[in-house]
């Protein structure tokens, strides 16, 4: 009775866990959205700057060098124009998406700092859209599964002990 108990609460913290995931990466994608934009505009300026002296952005980057600052500022640079090459690839590939491709292209919804600003923003609700209540059943199902197995495994090594004694 206790581990029916135990797995049915899993089912339900699973659910509802799993229901939040289409709000989530909605709130992830419109931060991406944002990220990839406000790099943007400094790889803009960076390239106008470049191209107003004549200078392409590797000639640029080649001549920011002599003091500290300049060179860390150089790093900086070539880190935002990696860092905006990953970050629109990623929005390349979710922007459109529904909940379900979302999750699907998971991997692309993993930047830190993208995640905790919109873990910051988050609110978590109890949604009730199709899609989260799919997620929600994924998520009990899964829970549940996840809690029988365990339970099983541990009851299984129980026994191979007492028998074993």
């Amino acid at each position: 009775m206790i581990l029916r108990s135990f797995i049915l609460a899993a089912s339900v913290a699973g659910a509802l866990g799993a229901a939040q995931f289409p709000a989530f990466s909605q709130q992830y994608l419109q931060r991406l959205g944002g990220a990839v934009d406000a790099l943007e505009q400094v790889i803009l300026d960076f390239d106008a700057s470049a191209a107003s002296l004549g200078l392409s952005r590797d000639e640029a980057l080649a001549q920011m060098t002599g003091s500290a600052f300049v060179q860390a500022r150089r790093a900086d640079m070539q880190q935002a124009f990696l860092r905006y090459e990953g970050l629109r690839a990623d929005l390349d590939i979710l922007e459109g998406q529904g909940p379900f491709m979302r999750a699907y292209h998971f991997a692309h919804l993993t930047d830190p700092e993208v995640a905790q600003g919109a873990w910051d923003a988050f609110e978590p609700a109890l949604p009730l859209s199709a899609d989260s209540a799919m997620f929600a059943g994924f998520g009990g199902i899964a829970g549940g599964m996840a809690t029988a197995l365990i339970a099983g495994l541990l009851r299984s090594r129980r026994r191979t002990k007492t028998l074993s004694a």
